[in-house]
């Protein structure tokens, strides 16, 4: 892994699954993406923000959520 990615962990919205995700903190500032749970296969909506100071933070919701 190198210093431009960031390995996060989060529970599945739907079955509360540990998950983990990997950003790309040169990504941009707010990132969002859709990936499937590893477990019961569901769509998951993650929105990424890249902090000025390098923090990272997740928000993982399900698909169509508001």
């Amino acid at each position: 892994m190198s210093n431009a990615e960031e390995d996060l962990e989060y529970n599945c919205p739907y079955c509360m699954t540990p998950i983990s995700v990997r950003v790309d903190v040169t990504g941009g500032r707010r990132q969002a993406f859709t990936i499937d749970c590893e477990n019961c296969c569901r769509p998951i909506e993650i929105e990424a923000i890249v902090e000025s100071d390098g923090t990272v933070s997740i928000v993982a919701k399900r698909e169509g959520e508001g």
